[in-house]
């Protein structure tokens, strides 16, 4: 430390209101270890050179407000509480946080207080408080936590699908819904058995909110992008760093826990626990994850209340077409396959599972911090829990394409259709089936429609479509990494094209080359604007996606809706359905099927006819409902 002029260290220039309370935080917790006085009048010399020169109260805010309100004051009030700040330097540090944070910042929970934001707010207040010995506002820092533990219906905040949203429109788990599990954590862990202890009764969507909203998004040790917003340009181990931390919150939060959660809790946070098969369908956020034995995938979709990506800061310049339904997956012995400067090495026109244009766009297209969002409500789909289907009504970024996609999730493989797709904007569109960071042997049947890509997986094109291919070498980031992409054109301008395509992870040679040659396995019931479906015998399940009220196949619906029919062995079958635009007040579902009774009626069911077909109709959808039945009979 050499303090002259406005800065405290020469490399941190004016005004470091990141770095330069960093550093002090740093040294106040070597003290608060080792007791060495000298790095307690340090922190006592660099605290007050900081307050007199940068953070004073009257000082002008420059820059972002998050520094000033925020990230400075936590640091430095941290750092003064560990040191026991007092005197000169401890009032003028109390007067720069009551400039910058004054106390009805937490009155109203809206705009910058809200979320992961609010909770942050809150602990600078605590902080405050503890160092001011003021306990008029340790009780308002806890108070103002009550709106955090609702569950809402938009905005920033938890959400009863397990979304978690920050920014009002981006998808966030791994970004500020990481900040605020941290913070909670430490304020139950800190303040339990005080007189400030958090006993809000509603506090428990917190706890639940680690198996609903978290977990799910973790793989291998990772904890995945398609929830991270711009955190994903950051770092090129990101997804790790990312569950390092959630496995540290979790260990905090597992001090107030209950006894059954800390046990389900331990296995999750040293990574070794498998999660069960299954699928998650996140509605609110437009996300999905489907895991199946030896894989897992995860599907990040845009509509008009989630964004088509998040930039601010500088950051995530090019991350146009994440939310263009970039279907990630993982297969056996590829945990990492998209950290290892995955982000800053591929390319962005060129994500696996979407559908763009190739116009270039100019760095941090869009309105910043997840304002752009395109105009089409339906992004979503149905699951019962095993299979499901997904859909988005896709409109590009800053693009006149348009397409609608679906994704029927299942156990061997991801069955996707497009159709619709058309553009205006001069140039080439793609959809691009895979983008994958491996230097493995790639082998093609042109003649029959298939791929497979060594220890990977398969690829079967099922339309006549011709499967486009390259390898490359791409660099960024100041590292070289190898690729091999596969995508389908749609050529100029196209109007109507369309695509299906079979993903096949961890298949071999021989298991692609047979289901390439297998082309009832999946049968197509539908692929146009209106409609997409498929029937998969082997799986008994039926499952279309309604753009338009119609028929496809053995469903019909009366409105926009996706239908999944699972038939299973023991003679049962269910019904799934769900409203995906959300805006349906009554729905009709027909299977043209004898069906002799219905098993199973959730609320939003308000009629079922059984006998030659079954008719089932619903009032509002809050997400997917599934109706149990005995499928036989009638007459």
């Amino acid at each position: 430390m050499a303090p002259t002029g406005r800065h405290l260290w020469p490399d941190l220039p004016y005004p470091s209101l990141s770095a330069t309370p960093g550093r002090l935080l740093a040294m106040a917790r070597a003290y608060a270890v080792s007791g060495d006085a000298r790095l307690r009048a340090g922190v006592e010399t660099g605290i007050g050179h900081f307050c007199e020169h940068v953070y004073a109260a009257g000082a002008d805010p420059v820059g972002n407000w998050w520094d000033w309100e925020i990230g400075a004051p936590k640091r430095l009030l941290d750092a003064a509480v560990l040191v026991g700040l007092s005197g000169r330097q401890g009032g003028a540090l109390l007067e720069a946080v009551d400039h910058f944070v004054p106390p009805d910042r937490l009155r109203d929970y809206d705009g910058t207080s809200t979320g992961a934001n609010r909770v942050d707010l809150c602990l600078v207040t605590l902080l405050r408080a503890v160092l001011g010995a003021d306990a008029e506002r340790a009780d308002l820092a806890v108070r103002a936590l009550a709106p955090v533990f609702r569950y809402v219906t938009e905005g920033d905040g938890f959400y009863r699908d397990g979304s978690f949203l920050q920014h009002d429109t981006v998808p966030y788990q791994g970004g500020y819904g990481l900040v605020l599990l941290e913070g909670l954590a430490t304020l139950f862990a800190v303040l339990r058995g005080s007189p400030w202890e958090v006993t809000d009764p509603n506090r428990r969507i917190v706890y639940d909110s680690v198996e609903r909203s978290f977990v799910p998004f973790t793989h291998a040790g990772h904890v995945m992008d398609l929830v991270s917003g711009r955190g994903i340009a950051r770092d090129p181990s990101g997804g790790e760093l990312r569950f390092r931390r959630l496995a540290g919150a979790v260990r905090r939060l597992a001090l107030t826990a209950t006894p059954a959660e800390r046990r389900r809790w331990r296995t999750l946070v040293d990574g070794a626990g498998e999660q069960p098969t299954g699928h998650r369908l996140f509605p609110m956020s437009a996300r999905a994850v489907h895991r199946a034995p030896g894989w897992c995938a995860a599907l990040s979709m845009s509509s008009d209340r989630i964004a088509h990506y998040e930039h601010g800061n500088g950051e995530n310049l090019r991350g146009w077409h994440t939310g263009s339904g970039m279907l990630y997956w993982w297969g056996e012995g590829h945990g990492a396959h998209y950290a290892d400067g995955f982000w800053a090495t591929v390319d962005p026109y060129r994500l696996p599972g979407t559908t763009v244009s190739t116009r270039r766009l100019p760095d941090g297209a869009g309105e910043a911090w997840g304002g752009a969002c395109p105009p089409f409500r339906w992004a979503g789909g149905a699951t019962d829990g095993h299979y499901a289907t997904a859909g988005q009504h896709l409109r590009g970024l800053e693009s006149t394409v348009e397409a609608f996609k679906s994704w029927f999730f299942l156990d061997d493989a991801v069955v996707c259709l497009g159709a619709g797709i058309t553009g205006r904007d001069g140039a080439p569109v793609e959809t691009v089936v895979d983008n994958r960071r491996t230097a493995a042997l790639l082998t093609v049947d042109d003649a029959n429609g298939w791929a497979h890509l060594a220890r990977h997986g398969g690829y079967v094109v099922r339309d006549g479509g011709v499967l486009r291919r390259l390898r490359e070498h791409r660099p960024g980031g100041g590292m070289t990494r190898p690729y091999v992409t596969l995508w389908l054109g749609h050529g100029l301008d196209p109007s109507d094209a369309r695509y299906d395509y079979l993903l096949l992870p961890n298949a071999t040679v021989a298991a692609t080359r047979a289901r390439a040659a297998d082309p009832g396995w999946a049968r197509v019931l539908a692929n146009t604007t209106s409609q997409q479906g498929v029937h998969v015998p082997s799986a008994g399940v039926t499952a279309v996606n309604f753009w338009q009220p119609g028929t496809a196949g053995p469903l019909s619906a009366s409105g926009p809706c996706a239908v999944l029919v699972t038939e299973r062995g023991d003679g049962s079958a269910t019904v799934t359905v769900s409203d995906p635009r959300r805006d349906l007040t009554e729905l009709t579902v027909t299977w043209n099927r004898p069906v002799a009774a219905v098993t199973g009626r959730p609320a939003a069911l308000t009629g079922a006819r059984t006998g030659r077909r079954l008719t089932l109709t619903f009032g509002p959808l809050p997400d997917s409902v599934s109706v149990t039945v005995r499928p036989g009979g009638g007459g």
